[in-house]
């Protein structure tokens, strides 16, 4: 292939650009224009009002954990400053919308609103060198390309799930997870609270909750149905000052925090704590012997009835839907709940609810003959509007996964599509708001390549494939469209036990999940995501995240399919 000269110097220009300008989601509007602003130790800030002041000391504290210094804050200043000013009116449909330039004498910053300011942060952040940083350190000089930008995210609903129930995080973790949001300019934190394996929220009422829910004997060993038990505890719950504490430090982000409350399957850990809540009370939790821990086969025969599972999977013991105790319980649970959580979203889960025990329980079937419902699906659908019907009344709207659509979704209820898009399909054309969260492209509890190195749940989603997704259905009729809000990826843990495998199975595919959600769908091209990504690995490195460098190896590629 032959190469002329101005072809030459047009690929030498781009390759430059792409080494100095890689920013990630790739904003709306890009200009890079010659030359550079220098920042050192005489350079100021400028910010007026505490919105500003708090986006302005957060890049502070940037450049001096990552630097080695930081600058002064000013009312004002004619050149070498950085500014950051939000605009005192908001527009519908401006919320994160922000323009920054960068000229030889100052960096500014102006959001539509707060979030705004705090995102055109970010993306100045972005700009800050990673190469060579021991030489920057000692002469205290960071020079940044000269742009301007003017950008604004494509969905409103932006999110990461993170499930502390099959193993906990401790709150320093949590928050470094929602840093890693904040960065990539993502605005929903899903905190999965509540499983079968253990219960995470200090709900003051029923402190068994966590005295007993919390608290697991013992974990299989390897990938289901496990190679035995390792006999080792676990254990862990938030208190509620501890919640109000990450709520904040969310809120300071910018990240909205929804709760997530499982019922009525996945409920194993609270009926450990309180049996009454099953349909069976005296029948002693399922656990198969090759996976239970010593000291559960002791406590069950010393009397013990119900236990927090040890394995992985779906439980026949799920919560009584035929007694009204069932439901004064979870109403006094989410009544401290919603107290805790600011956010208008309460998620409910009614996922993988079995409905083995309902078929055989006679006060649930009691139920269905009074209500006149023809099956235990019909039975689902009247404990979730009950539900939501009780949280509606609390100013409070109801997400849960897809299955809350078998029997009839309840009125208000917003459906986050897990099991494909189908669910979410369904939902849109009946005009109820979906979050896409399909297992195809964004479960992050997959490998990312096919050289397995360490156990996971198995599938096989690579940075790729996640950055080929496009939340807006083809299927969906345009008028239905709007009711995307946007999609998130869901981080389970059964075979995360630890936070770096965490970050390892969450890194580098966050990026590419911001991009999809942020930029424009017009926008999006892997072959230059590809060449920023290089740039952001190395982000990663001065961020100390264990990424998984999955990428590197050629088993790991596919093509992503348009």
């Amino acid at each position: 292939m032959k190469i002329t000269l101005p072809a030459l110097l047009l690929l030498i220009g781009i390759t430059v650009n792409a080494q100095q300008v890689n920013i990630i989601p790739q904003p709306q509007q890009l200009q890079v224009k010659k030359g550079s602003f220098i920042i050192t130790p005489t350079t100021v800030l400028i910010a007026k009002d505490e919105g500003d002041k708090a986006s302005a000391s957060f890049f502070n504290q940037h450049l001096k954990t990552y630097y080695g210094f930081e600058l002064k804050t000013v009312a004002s200043a004619s050149r070498n400053y950085i500014r950051f000013s939000t605009k005192k009116m908001i527009k519908a449909g401006t919320e994160g919308k922000y323009d920054l330039n960068v000229s030889a004498k100052a960096a500014e910053i102006s959001g539509d609103t707060y979030s705004g300011t705090f995102y055109g942060m970010q993306t100045l952040i972005q700009l800050l060198p990673v190469e060579n940083l021991s030489s920057l350190s000692s002469k205290k000089q960071l020079s940044i390309q000269q742009v301007t930008v003017s950008d604004a995210p494509r969905f409103e609903y932006r999110g990461m799930h993170l499930d502390v129930g099959r193993h906990f995080f401790p709150v320093s973790f949590v928050k470094r997870y929602i840093d890693f949001l904040a960065y990539h300019k993502f605005n929903v934190f899903h905190w999965h609270l509540t499983e079968d394996q253990g219960w995470r929220i200090e709900i003051k009422q029923y402190p068994l909750l966590t005295s007993i829910g919390s608290k697991r004997n013992g974990t299989i060993i390897g990938r289901y149905p496990g190679k035995g038990n390792d006999n080792t505890p676990h254990e862990g719950f938030y208190t509620q000052d501890e919640i109000k504490e990450v709520i904040q430090y969310a809120k300071d982000r910018f990240v909205e925090v929804i709760p997530e409350i499982e019922l009525p399957g996945h409920s194993s850990a609270a009926i450990s704590a309180y049996p009454w809540l099953s349909c069976f009370p005296n029948k002693t939790t399922a656990i198969p012997l090759n996976m239970v821990s010593l000291k559960s086969v002791q406590e069950v025969q010393q009397g013990k009835i119900k236990l927090v599972q040890e394995t992985w999977g779906v439980f026949d013991d799920v919560f009584c839907a035929g007694k009204d105790e069932t439901f004064t319980f979870l109403e006094n649970v989410l009544n401290e709940v919603i107290a805790l959580f600011p956010s208008k979203y309460v998620h409910i889960g009614g996922d993988e609810c079995p409905k083995t025990h309902w078929k055989i329980c006679p006060a649930c079937q009691k139920r269905m003959k009074d209500l006149g419902l023809k099956d235990e699906h019909e039975l689902q659908s009247y404990f979730i509007q009950r539900i939501e019907k009780y949280l509606n009344a609390k100013g409070k709207t109801i997400i849960g996964w897809d299955e809350i659509l078998e029997g009839g979704l309840a009125p208000n209820a917003q459906v986050m599509s897990w099991r494909g898009e189908a669910g979410g399909i369904a939902a849109a054309k009946e005009n109820h708001y979906v979050i896409m969260t399909p297992g195809s492209h964004v479960y992050f509890d997959h490998k990312q390549t096919s050289r397995e190195d360490s156990v996971t749940i198995g599938g096989f989603t690579t940075i790729q494939k996640v950055y080929s997704y496009e939340p807006v259905p083809k299927e969906l009729p345009e008028l239905q469209t709007k009711f995307v809000r946007g999609a998130q990826a869901n981080v389970w843990t059964e075979y995360m036990d630890n936070t770096n495998k965490v970050e390892y199975m969450v890194f580098p595919r966050i990026a590419a999940l911001s991009e999809v959600l942020w930029s424009s769908k017009e926008q999006r091209n892997w072959g230059d995501f590809e060449k920023r990504l290089q740039t952001e690995f190395k982000r990663y490195d001065l961020l100390k995240i264990n990424y998984s460098k999955a990428y590197f190896d050629p088993k790991s590629t596919e093509e992503p399919k348009r």
